[in-house]
């Protein structure tokens, strides 16, 4: 029995057993072969040393005793030589059986350590591949070669076979057996060198000159040939292993698909679970809108596209996208605006704008153009008027199976000069546009460089290379090499490109890619197999001017995914913690301008002004009829009562005839009332209307209102009353009403005639004390005036003066005089100033009599309303009486009605329909308001409000920044 690495080896029996196997399994002693129980107890003793005294110790030491292992008897006393002889017979037999059982020991070492070597091997030959299938890779020939070739140079690539033979357990490295066969070849190459010592010989003889060196050259001609063959071999097979990828891949994207299908019928049932790249996608759409003011910046990583106009950045974000969803042109500028474009997978291949619900079916041709369509609208609608491009960016989200996730955002391509239609400023705002997105020290740069153009025109890479000068984040890519292989004289050229050699700039790779035959209407799909087959049958990879690896929009979408993935890892968490510094700021700053407000925001402080603007409007319906009517009854006199007085009233009166001045009253009142009265009154019933709602609105002000929405407040009733139409079919009733009033002359009670006169009495004192006021104005201050106050008359205010003064003595010798003055008197009234010193002219003598006549008529007028008040008896019985013809009284009782009817009509409308109405327009203004975001930030201004604003955002920045960071860590 052996013990081995903690293996037990049983010579009797032949097996390999653990000393504690018996115990785990509870098997019996009796069953082991004795030598084995022997080493089971010795194997105890010494791996489970005495311990103190203890219950499960004691009852160890138990099951010890029960071993058949029986302690030497002492030697009885007496007999001591006898006993000595005994003694040294029973050393020497245990030292003979301790010499066997080493013995013993050593063959079952022997054998135990022979079985597992021989173990050991068996299952390192069964990890080792079959390399019978690559063979092919040393041909025979190189054998026969072997007397030829270096044995040093060839002690070289055994390293290098090395590592072809770690890889082989996974997929052969194809880029690896392409190098050693370069390296062989060069290895054949120097053997025609004049310096190698294998040819030295055949060098310093023609080759002419014996046979054997002629069939030497023949035989290196026919080895490069076998060379060349097996290179070709070595493409087929390596697009044979690359087709076996893509179908495995293809079995797994649909694999992929169904799970993700089978997730989606439980989106009712639990919550939706957003993706990494999603949430991601939402901190960048955030981080767009806000404006820092703590020097907290977006260093978030990002793959910018960048490159010439037309050099194919769209086709190339397309085939990465597996979608055509960009609209696109000949020549023209397209990309008119930074298109943010978030890659995820999902079960469907299917494309969704930020703002918007609706999802476009990119497997849909339909979907595909409208799809188009609206990126286009989009792109117009965010470029200012007079402008080319704009700097408002677009986010649409591309999801489908097998898509690399990935955030990257489309720049307009750069160009080099402005041509027609384009604004002066279209060149700098472009490279603004781009270095605002580069100078990102976390942005991933694809560069894309058209291979069809001459290199030296190209304009992005010396942007690139002034944003990025070590190469650190930038991948170079060069389309169109399908075009670049059939127009380069020298294809080497394009080796150049893509080994980073000819371009001032440094990158992290280079690939080359085709994107199709240049077709609108070309598929991906049918895009794909183009490339493939461009790259198979191409002698760039043939010749080794290119590497599999850096060609295929497949292999460059794989790399920007996993360069954006770990540029991510490295970079979210330090943005984190300058997020959550600037927030510190922020609350800092809040609690010692603002400590007694509550944090709002714009939207919610909109919400609140909101709610207290339709309180107002809410308060206009509580305003009582009688307050309506006497605010309309009052409005509408001071608007109508110039008209009624001098269009009709003192025409008709200064007729000095009943009959007359009734059929001048009639007519002029029809006139009135068919075309200017219901407009006048509609006009005042909107003004009414409006002063009292700016009227509640002030009153809030006063009442502990927040001053931040006044200037809202201000624009939603500007507005409000802009839409507000008053309803015009009421004008047709208003007018009948109207004409229906003035038509009736029929006075019923003496009330009605004395609130008749004295509505009468008001208006003529009114016009008196007008007419007086004008008077004064025309000839300047009297004698008290002129003592009292120290002024003095113009020499126009004399000459009028001088005139009203012979005027007015006209007026004493002829008191019933008309309106008009004759020409012979003011030719005598002239000549009689002219008398005096004043020279007149007869048009000062004309204006200055129709003011002194009013004020005569209107003296004259009171005095006859005076004597009406006691007429209404005559008036009832229609006595004519020469001193008690009250027409006048009768004229302003069908004035005084028509107002009092119409403001009754009017406050009728208003509290049943137009109050409703406004109320409805402040609620669309308000709506309106709500929805234009640029709206609220110009009406809702001030430095709280943009604090509130910037802590939201960075709150909400920081702890989805904490749920992305928390969601990679777990995907990791």
């Amino acid at each position: 029995m052996l013990r081995v690495g903690g293996t037990v080896a049983c010579m009797a029996c032949r097996n390999l057993v653990s000393p504690n196997m018996a115990l785990r399994f509870r098997m019996p002693l009796q069953k082991l072969h004795p030598l084995s129980r022997a080493i089971h107890h010795r194997y105890n003793a010494s791996a489970n040393p005495p311990r103190p005294p203890h219950r499960s110790a004691a009852r160890h030491f138990t099951s010890m005793s029960r071993l058949p292992m029986r302690p030497p008897k002492p030697p009885p006393r007496g007999h001591g030589g006898w006993r000595y002889q005994q003694h040294r017979n029973f050393w020497m037999l245990r030292l003979a059986s301790r010499l066997l059982k080493l013995r013993y020991i050593l063959l079952g070492s022997a054998v135990g350590g022979g079985y597992t070597a021989k173990k050991t091997y068996d299952e390192w030959k069964d990890m080792l591949p079959d390399m019978s299938e690559y063979n092919w890779v040393i041909p025979d020939f190189v054998w026969e070669m072997s007397e030829q070739i270096d044995l040093d140079k060839l002690t070289k690539m055994l390293p290098e076979l090395e590592e072809i033979a770690k890889l082989l357990p996974e997929f052969p490295d194809f880029d690896k057996i392409g190098e050693n066969f370069t390296f062989l070849k060069s290895i054949l190459s120097t053997a025609d060198a004049p310096g190698d010592p294998t040819v030295k010989s055949a060098t310093e003889t023609p080759v002419s000159s014996t046979p054997e060196a002629s069939d030497k050259h023949f035989k290196k001609s026919s080895d490069k040939e076998k060379v060349d063959q097996l290179q070709e071999e070595l493409l087929r097979t390596q697009m044979k292993y690359q087709r076996m990828l893509e179908r495995l891949e293809k079995e797994n994207k649909d694999l992929r698909k169904v799970v993700l299908q089978k997730d989606e019928k439980g989106i009712h049932q639990r919550k939706v679970k957003k993706s990494l790249i999603d949430m991601y996608s939402e901190v960048l759409d955030i981080l767009s809108d806000f404006d820092s003011n703590y020097n907290t910046q977006d260093h978030l990583p990002r793959v910018v596209v960048v490159g010439d106009q037309s050099a194919g950045k769209t086709s190339v974000l397309e085939m990465i996208a597996q979608a055509r969803i960009f609209p696109r042109g000949s020549g023209e500028m397209m990309t008119r605006s930074p298109v943010k474009v978030t890659l995820s997978e999902g079960p469907h291949h299917v494309a969704m704008f930020k703002d918007s619900s609706r999802e476009f079916d990119l497997g849909k041709e339909e979907d595909l153009a409208a799809l188009r369509h609206e990126i286009e609208l989009r792109m117009r609608k965010s470029v200012k008027e007079g402008q080319t491009v704009s700097p408002e960016t677009i986010s649409l989200n591309v999801k489908g199976p097998g898509i690399q996730r990935m955030v990257l955002v489309d720049l307009p391509g750069v160009i080099s000069t402005v041509t027609a239609g384009m604004a002066s400023d279209t060149k700098e705002t472009i490279f603004s546009i781009s270095k605002n997105y580069m100078q990102n020290p976390n942005a991933i740069i694809l560069c894309i460089q058209d291979g069809s153009v001459d290199a030296e025109r190209s304009i992005v890479t010396d942007l690139v290379s002034q944003m990025d000068p070590q190469g650190k984040r930038t991948i170079f890519v060069l389309t169109k090499v399908d075009l670049a292989e059939k127009n380069l004289a020298s294809p080497n050229r394009i080796q150049q490109i893509v080994e980073g050699k000819l371009f001032p700039m440094k990158a992290l790779g280079y690939f080359a890619v085709v994107t199709g035959k240049g077709s609108a209407g070309e598929s991906i799909d049918s895009i794909k197999d183009y490339e493939e087959d461009f790259f198979q049958n191409s002698r760039l990879l043939r010749d080794g001017m290119l590497k599999a690896h850096q060609v295929t929009t497949k292999n460059l979408s794989l790399a920007v995914s996993d360069c954006f993935w770990k540029m991510v890892r490295e970079s979210v968490e330090q943005q984190a913690d300058a997020f959550k510094a600037s927030r510190f700021n922020l609350e800092t700053e809040w609690k010692n301008n603002y400590p007694r407000l509550r944090e709002l925001d714009r939207n919610e402080l909109f919400e609140k002004a909101k709610n207290e603007i339709l309180d107002e409007v809410i308060s206009l319906s509580q305003v009582t009829p009688k307050h309506w009517e006497a605010i309309l009854l009052k409005k509408l006199w001071e608007r109508v009562s110039t008209h009624v007085i001098e269009n009709i009233y003192l025409p008709a009166a200064q007729t000095m005839n009943s009959g007359t001045f009734n059929t001048t009253v009639d007519i002029k009142l029809k006139q009135w009332t068919d075309k200017q009265l219901p407009h006048k009154a509609l006009e005042v019933a909107w003004e009414t209307l409006q002063e009292e709602f700016a009227r509640f609105m002030a009153e809030y002000k006063g009442k502990d209102q927040d001053d931040i929405f006044d200037k809202l407040k201000e624009a939603v009733k500007d507005e409000s009353i802009k839409r507000h139409k008053w309803n015009e079919r009421s004008m047709d009733s208003l007018r009948v009403i109207q004409h229906n009033a003035l038509e009736d002359r029929s006075i019923t009670d003496k009330p009605q005639w004395d609130a008749a006169i004295e509505f009468m009495e008001e208006t003529l004192h009114a016009r008196l004390k007008d007419t007086d006021c004008v008077i004064n104005d025309m000839v300047g201050p009297d004698w008290k005036q002129r003592w009292l106050s120290w002024k003095n008359r113009s020499p126009e205010q004399h000459i009028r003066n001088e005139t009203k003064n012979e005027l007015e003595r006209l007026l004493k010798l002829h008191e019933d005089h008309t309106a008009y003055l004759a020409n012979d008197e003011v030719t005598t009234v002239r000549k009689n100033l002219e008398g005096r010193g004043v020279e007149v002219d007869p048009v000062l003598i004309k204006d200055t009599w129709h003011q002194l006549y009013r004020r005569h008529f209107l003296q004259k007028a009171l005095q006859h309303c005076n004597l009406c008040r006691r007429g209404f008896y005559y008036y009832q019985r229609h006595f004519v009486d020469s001193e008690l013809e009250c027409n006048d009284v009768v004229l302003f009782w069908r004035i005084q009605r028509m107002l009092l009817i119409t403001a009754n009509t009017l406050r009728q409308q208003l509290t049943n329909t137009e109050v409703r109405r406004l109320e409805k327009n402040v609620k669309e203004v308000l709506e309106d308001f709500g929805e234009d975001t640029e709206k609220k930030a110009h009406l809702i201004t001030g430095r709280r409000v943009q604090l509130a604003e910037d802590l939201k955002k960075v709150r909400e920045i920081q702890e989805k920044l904490e749920v992305f960071i928390e969601a990679l860590h777990k995907e990791k």
